[in-house]
């Protein structure tokens, strides 16, 4: 019946919030705590919810990843990762490609599986989730210090388009070989329309946005959860790598202003989230607790090598030439939490129904859950014992902030007659991140304009600003266009 689903829908949510806060507290990211209840509800539990339909499976996981990953792009702030671009990208590509290379050569030799099985589970577990460490510090309290948070957040947004392609690649070599020359030409495709449509949506979606003047401010975003679904969609279509695409159009839109941002990016924050609990609780639904037993001695041996061998030594070898000292990059090697992308790219292998496929997907399962447990539960111990934990600002530093909060004042400027800011709406102004127009007094009437708010002559603003920007902010807004029409 529909009002049972619903009723199991809403209780499944509410646990899962309520499981995000216990994760804080245990130090465990929330997802291992979807997964189990994901699995409570399956069949080889419980049975209150079967699920056998993997093509479903794999679509909601994939349109979760997106939204997720567009959350991330929009959310990374290019100020702070712009001078750890090299250590990032470093980790995003060849430490994911040592990764998944190392942990073929063990499926190999140790686990006797194919060569191209082999690097199939290697290209699944190369990817990590470095967002779920981030959730485990925050719920701590815990900061690390520059450049390893930037780094890390730059690695974990776009370290799963690699292991997506790689993924893809080798389920294409085990189920239709193509020619060298079609597979060059494919691998070519997939990173120059990825990137090129990603960044280039992302421009038209920041224009797109400013231009369209919607009279209902919620609508902005439903435009938002339009573009990563476009995106994905469009470029896959096309032959690229969808989730770089998308990715870097969530990047490319965090570097521009534009209508009801921080309301979208709020907005995307609790999408992901949502996203999240789905993804999680529908693997879930597909592990039988039986068959993760049988794979409990392989699980392991590929979650330590992964943990103490392959990452570590990824880490290393990518960042060889980093300005990063030992320390750090012990940090950061231990931090490669599996998370979603590993478990998603292994329903893969189940739905072109490649041989040894469910072995696959249930050592990745284990592996995930293993990593989760294991190093989850030490971040913030081993950040603390390296040394590598931010501290507060207090002292000169906290005095130093004060001063330049207390530095802002309040200016006002009137947009005079044939002003060049007339007919502008305020996100297209421009105006600097430390400018804020606090108020529009507009004839009788006075409000508080957000990014759409058109300005109009003779509006009197009252603005935060600073000292050393007033001047800039007056050019702005009290420069008349160039027409003799407009002298007094």
């Amino acid at each position: 019946m529909l009002e049972s689903t619903l009723i199991l829908i809403a209780l499944l949510l509410l646990l899962s919030a309520l499981a995000s806060k216990a994760s804080g507290r245990l130090g465990v990211p929330a997802l291992v705590f979807f997964l189990m209840l994901g699995m409570l509800m399956g069949p080889g539990v419980t049975g209150w919810a079967a699920l056998t339909d993997l093509a479903l499976v794999q679509g909601v996981s994939v349109v979760a990843l997106v939204v997720i990953l567009f959350s991330g792009g929009l959310d990374t702030e290019w100020r702070s990762v712009r001078p750890v671009l090299g250590v990032g990208v470093a980790l995003a590509t060849l430490g994911v490609l040592l990764t998944a290379l190392l942990t073929a050569a063990f499926a190999i030799v140790v686990l006797k599986l194919e060569p191209l099985k082999g690097f199939l589970l290697g290209a699944i577990v190369s990817s990590t989730d470095a967002a779920a460490v981030f959730s485990i510090l925050r719920s701590k309290d815990v900061r690390l210090k520059p450049p390893l948070e930037p780094a890390l957040e730059l690695e974990s947004g776009s370290n799963d388009p690699l292991a997506v392609l790689l993924t893809l690649g080798t389920l294409r070599l085990l189920t239709a070989p193509p020619s060298a020359e079609m597979l060059l030409l494919w691998l070519a495709a997939q990173f120059v329309l990825g990137g090129a449509l990603g960044v280039g949506i992302g421009y038209a979606a920041v224009h797109f946005i400013n231009h369209v003047r919607l009279r209902y401010d919620g609508l902005y975003s439903v435009i938002s959860v339009a573009v990563p679904l476009l995106t994905y969609g469009l470029t896959t279509l096309l032959n690229g790598n969808g989730f770089l695409a998308v990715y870097l159009a969530g990047l490319v839109m965090n570097r521009f202003d534009f209508v009801h941002k921080n309301t979208v990016k709020r907005f995307h924050d609790s999408l992901a989230w949502l996203m999240q609990i789905t993804m999680f609780l529908t693997l879930g639904l597909l592990v039988a607790p039986l068959r993760l037993v049988e794979v409990v001695g392989v699980g392991l041996a590929v979650a330590a090598y992964l943990m103490l061998v392959a990452r570590p030594l990824s880490v290393w070898l990518a960042l060889w030439r980093s300005s990063l000292d030992a320390r750090e990059k012990l940090l950061i090697g231990w931090v490669g939490l599996r998370g979603a992308a590993p478990i998603i790219l292994a329903t893969f292998p189940l739905a072109a129904g490649v041989e040894s496929a469910t072995l696959i997907f249930d050592v990745v399962f284990f592996v995930v859950v293993v990593s989760v447990l294991l190093q989850g539960m030490t971040i913030v111990p081993l950040a603390r014992k390296l040394k590598l934990e931010a501290k507060p600002a207090v002292g000169a530093e906290a005095h130093r902030r004060h001063l330049d909060l207390l530095r802002r004042r309040f200016i006002e400027v009137a947009i005079p007659r044939g002003g060049v800011a007339a007919g502008q709406q305020v996100v297209d102004l421009r105006l600097p991140p430390a400018v804020l127009i606090a108020q529009v007094v507009r004839g009788e009437e006075a409000f508080v304009p957000n990014g759409s708010t058109v300005l109009e002559e003779g509006d009197v603003l009252l603005i935060i600003t600073e000292p050393a920007l007033e001047t800039v902010v007056r050019e702005k807004l009290e420069t008349r266009r160039a027409n003799p029409f407009f002298a007094d």
